[in-house]
Order: structure tokens, then C-alpha cells, then sequence
């Protein structure tokens, strides 16, 4: 089935992001006109959940913060529990542009994937960051391409785009504290496919990035031990890409 914005439904984890989301939302309904959103407001002690509703987004209030991994997997179960065939992630904070999603559309319809990931890293690579946070994204993008036996650029995007199939898996089975790295080595465990293509990020409408200086070797250090320990789970025969051909 071939992915449209008719078929497809946009899920957004916020924490406290009463200040990006006027923006966002308002980009969503100029760019992608007639498109679900949905919000999924993870605790916010702000206006988040107001502004959503009043930007016309549905919205999905979790009783308290529960981080983001937690937030996303709300976000699929619903979708998938309501019937949608294609789920897009984007983050609250406003660096995904929603005028790039038509270019994740199209990957998955040109492609043979389960998961079209948004790089930051591909293309003319406008996105700059501070240094240590550059050096621990490339480390934990090395390790992960050998882990997933596939070239990996960027490794903690959060702007994605799924299919039926993928949502069923992490609707069971969906990481918590580290979501996108862990994610992919998860899904590459159980056979399933992934692509990568280049989009433009911005920087944050609003608010500032929980992990910056020598936290980000810190983060990254966290994240090589969860994957350590992800290898040694067993895989859920259950959730193989083979298995779900009835959930295309």
C-alpha cells in the first residue's frame, strides 16, 4: 500500500512546549493541509496540551512525565489501535520541519523499508552543533552502523516515518530511555528494514536540549551499554518481519 497523508497520521511527544507549538502546528496546517495530528502531552506543566487542542491536534494526556520513549509508544499504540497504515514522529521543539515530511513519503513509497528515518547528516549537512555533541552523535552512529550491519548517520533523529508492520512491533515493544538508537538496533534484530534521507533541520523554536557538553559523551557512553545489553535479549519470534505479512 503506498503511503499518503490520507493514510498516514503525525504523532508529537511534548514536554512543556507551550512556546514551540503555535509554530508547529500552524507549519503542519499550511504545509500538509488535511493531515491527523496528534499530540501526545507527556506531563507538561505548561499550556502544552491547550495550545494543542486549540491548533486543532488531538491530544492524548498522559498522567504524568514519563519521558519520551514512553510518550512515542502512547503515540503508536493509539495509531494503530485506530486503524492508521503510516505513523510520522516529530519532536515537540520545532527542528523537524513539517515541509520535509512529503520527502519521508516518498522514500517509503521508492523504498522496500519498514522505517524512513530524517538525517540531519545527509546532503550539504547545514545542521551544525556544538562540537562534543557532533563528536558523540558520529561515535554512537559508528557503533550503531556495526551493530545494524548498515551504514547509520543519525542516530538520535526523531523525525521518522513507519509503516503497519513496524508500528505493530514497537506498539508491543518500544525502548524507554534511549528510543531511536535502541529502536533501530531492535527492529534490525528482528529483519526489518530502514532508510535514511536527507532533510534540513532547525534549530529549536524554544528551550534548550537536555543534553549538551560533557553530558553528551555521558549520553553516549549510557547508550553503548543499552545496546550491549540489547544484544543479549532474546529476539520475540513473534514480532519477525515475516511473521506480519498480514499487518501490510
Amino acid at each position: 500500500m503506498k503511503a499518503t497523508l490520507g493514510n498516514s497520521v503525525l504523532i508529537i511527544p511534548a514536554y512543556n512546549e507551550e512556546a514551540s507549538l503555535p509554530t508547529m502546528l500552524g507549519d503542519v496546517r499550511r504545509h500538509l493541509p488535511g493531515l491527523l495530528v496528534v499530540v501526545i502531552n507527556d506531563g507538561s506543566q505548561d499550556r502544552t496540551a491547550d495550545i494543542a487542542r486549540r491548533e486543532g491536534a488531538i491530544v492524548l494526556n498522559l498522567p504524568c512525565n514519563i519521558g519520551v520513549g514512553g510518550a512515542v509508544q502512547a503515540g503508536i499504540r493509539y495509531a494503530y489501535e485506530k486503524g492508521h497504515r503510516f505513523l510520522i514522529r516529530c519532536d515537540g521543539d520545532g527542528q523537524h520541519p513539517p515541509s520535509e515530511i512529503p520527502k519521508l513519503i516518498e522514500t517509503m513509497n521508492r523504498t522496500d523499508v519498514d522505517l524512513v528515518i530524517g538525517s540531519r547528516f545527509l546532503g550539504e549537512r547545514e545542521y551544525t552543533s556544538t562540537f562534543m555533541r557532533n563528536c558523540g552523535i558520529r561515535l554512537l552512529a559508528a557503533a550503531l552502523s556495526l551493530s545494524c550491519r548498515k551504514r547509520v548517520t543519525d542516530p538520535t533523529s526523531g523525525f521518522q516515518m513507519m509503516n503497519r508492520r513496524l508500528m505493530h512491533v514497537f506498539a508491543s515493544d518500544y525502548p524507554v530511555e534511549y528510543p531511536e538508537p535502541e529502536a533501530l538496533a531492535l527492529i534490525r534484530r528482528h529483519g526489518y528494514e530502514f532508510a535514511e534521507v536527507a532533510v534540513p533541520f532547525r534549530e529549536r523554536l524554544a528551550g534548550k536540549s537536555s543534553i549538551a557538553g560533557w553530558g553528551t559523551l555521558y549520553f553516549v557512553v549510557k547508550v553503548f551499554l543499552a545496546l550491549i545489553i540489547d544484544r543479549m535479549r532474546p529476539v520475540d519470534a513473534r514480532l519477525d518481519r515475516r511473521c506480519l505479512k498480514d499487518e501490510e
